[in-house]
């Protein structure tokens, strides 16, 4: 399940080899895991979706006024 790809939109060498490392690490990751290719990027577009709300709710939580005044509280 390999995609072609137009070597006119990439136009530089660094870019092309990068493109096909990343292809090789994804078709090996999938053989390795025995799922298809395009389940492992559901899954990994599920994993960085739930990652990113994780570390949204913690980011909320460590604010520096809510820090400062809970800091504040303890010193009362």
């Amino acid at each position: 399940m390999s995609r072609q790809r137009d070597p006119e939109t990439l136009p530089f060498p660094f870019t092309a080899a990068s493109h096909w490392l990343a292809g090789v690490a994804t078709s090996l990751l999938a053989r390795s895991l025995n799922m298809p290719e395009p389940l492992l990027h559901v899954t990994g577009s599920l994993v960085f979706a739930q990652v990113h709300a994780i570390e949204t709710r913690a980011a909320r939580s460590l604010r520096p006024a809510r820090l400062r005044r809970q800091l504040l509280a303890w010193f009362r």
